[in-house]
């Protein structure tokens, strides 16, 4: 019998053997979390729930105690402290945090396969969309499930895009443009300075980007033709001609007036309330903003906004594209096969659609897993079905490379020194690349 469905049935056959209760106390921590997204640990807790009345039905008694954490300060703050703990052996059972956790701490040895305790050919698993299935995977071992799915795409304020000259049916029809390369980025510019021109929105608010550094800014790389990964080889890749592009557009962005040269930084409570009630003409951002769009004001999100993948660079150039950045559940090594049992099958649980459903609505992010689209929570939020029909179909994810960081890293510092003018793109992507040869080596494709 395979590993995996061996340790599928051990569960059932240790509480089958038991004579008197069983007691787990499973803890959980959550990277990059709110109150919002509070089913990221409410889920665990309902699954152990279930777990327990199933057992009770059986005839078996065992009681699971769901403790949380979520108030790390920031993401930096919390992969320390996992870190820590992993270190001193006191980690929690469960950690739900990002996917590119997994190579390096599948390394250092803070988590076990969940391929050793869960059939992945059953349900719910086996309803999981393959290539978030695949994000959760390192080395050709199924470390993680995914626990959310979002995507990056870019904004449109449709009254503005009215006021230059478009129709109600062309903007309905962007995403499909977007999609066919028949709009791209050199049409971003173009219109994002014809809203600053006619005085649709201040300079500087034509084009209004994120804030910081993060996933969406490898979508512009890759809409220019640029890969962040041979899969053939496992090894990163810099493409010099499209990482110059890329920071060209910026660049671009920046002396078109559409973009401010000191917009790094910008207090994201402005950006939000900004880009909610129509001061910028477009943007991108995350599917998860939605729900602070209403926050801020923004009541008739889909009379006021378009949305589409981030555009190809020009026609013919690269291709339109979104990066999901999923969080997975992780099971952690506690040196104890039965605690890590218990654990995965909690996360197997939490993974059934109506219950990601309830995270997915909650939080304005994205289904797991097809079979969300028959839930009624899921499929009659508009949001959440616009979303998933238009981006989710088309959306890839950063490599799980342990020095995937250092490379995100050194690519936004080389974006940041063109976009605020400091070197050329030229200069710029020189520079990155001198600094990823000298600490990737052989990790490193340089095309």
């Amino acid at each position: 019998m395979p590993r995996k469905l061996l340790a599928a049935t051990a569960l059932c056959s240790v509480l089958a053997g038991a004579a008197t209760a069983q007691n787990y106390e499973i803890s959980v921590w959550s990277g990059g979390s709110s109150e919002a997204d509070s089913y990221r640990w409410e889920a665990i807790e309902m699954a152990a729930d279930i777990l327990e009345r199933e057992a009770a039905i059986r005839g078996e008694d065992i009681s699971i105690t769901v403790d949380y954490m979520w108030e790390f300060g920031g993401w930096a703050e919390f992969k320390q402290a996992v870190t820590l703990a992993a270190e001193a052996g006191d980690a929690p059972e469960i950690v739900v945090t990002s996917h590119l956790d997994i190579a390096p701490w599948s390394q250092a040895g803070y988590i076990v396969p969940v391929e050793d305790y869960l059939d992945l050919d059953a349900w719910p698993l086996s309803d999981v969309y393959p290539n978030l299935m695949d994000i959760a995977t390192f080395g050709g071992v199924q470390w993680g499930v995914p626990q959310d799915a979002e995507s990056r795409p870019f904004f449109f304020w449709r009254e503005h895009m009215l006021a230059i000259g478009y129709t109600d049916a062309e903007i309905d029809a962007l995403p499909e443009a977007v999609l066919n390369g028949e709009y791209t980025l050199q049409n971003v510019l173009e219109d994002a300075t014809r809203a600053v021109e006619l005085g649709l929105v201040e300079e500087g608010m034509g084009f209004y980007p994120r804030v910081s550094n993060g996933p969406d800014y490898a979508q512009f790389y890759q809409s220019f033709g640029g890969e962040l990964y041979d899969p053939e080889t496992g090894n990163l890749v810099l493409d010099r001609e499209a990482m110059t592009e890329f920071y060209q557009f910026f660049v671009d962005a920046v002396e078109a007036g559409v973009t401010s040269r000191t917009h790094i930084g910008t207090d994201w409570n402005e950006w939000y309330a900004d880009v909610a009630n129509g001061n910028a003409a477009i943007w991108h951002g995350g599917t998860w903003h939605y729900g602070r769009y209403i926050r801020e004001g923004n009541e008739d999100f889909f009379g006021t906004v378009a949305f589409t993948l981030i555009p190809a660079g020009g026609e013919g150039n690269g291709r339109a594209n979104t990066i999901t950045h999923p969080l997975v559940y992780l099971v952690t090594d506690q040196g104890d096969d039965d605690v890590q049992n218990i654990a995965a099958q909690l996360v197997e649980i939490a993974t059934e659609p109506r219950i990601n459903s309830l995270h997915a609505i909650k939080s304005a992010h994205l289904a797991v897993a097809e079979s969300q689209s028959i839930v009624p929570l899921y499929s009659q939020d508009p949001w959440a079905d616009a979303a998933t029909s238009v981006l989710l179909p088309h959306a890839n994810s950063q490599p799980n490379h342990p020095d995937y960081g250092v490379y995100s890293e050194a690519m936004w510092s080389g974006l940041e020194s063109a976009w605020t003018g400091v070197q050329t793109p030229a200069e710029a992507v020189a520079e990155l690349e001198a600094e990823l040869v000298s600490v990737l080596g052989d990790e490193l494709i340089v095309r």
